[in-house]
């Protein structure tokens, strides 16, 4: 039980500062266009919009925010984002397109 516990917090201190910081990434450089739609940025939210980039799959989706889309340069407005980072944004999006 103990091990289990132990286990579970440790795997909670892991993924907290990635969320965390996967919020802070789309708080600071990808809300601004994606809320509004910018240059045809499909809006946070859109269910329809995100489901077939959601279907991809999370990796896909970084492969396309690392390499850039349309208008989006290479990672979006956060050059010095990692991988981690960057895919805790990618989460944000996927829990609000739900």
């Amino acid at each position: 039980m103990k091990k289990t516990v132990a286990s579970l917090f440790a795997a909670m201190l892991i993924a907290s500062p990635v969320m965390a910081d996967g919020q802070a990434v789309f708080e600071k450089h990808c809300k601004a266009c994606h809320d509004t739609g910018l240059a045809g940025a499909p809006k946070t939210g859109d269910a329809a919009a995100w489901q077939p980039r959601i279907a991809k799959g999370v990796d896909a989706m970084l492969a396309t925010v690392k390499s850039g889309k349309g208008a989006m340069p290479p990672k979006g407005t956060c050059a010095s984002c990692d991988d981690a980072g960057l895919t805790g944004a990618i989460q944000v999006f996927v829990d609000l397109a739900k």
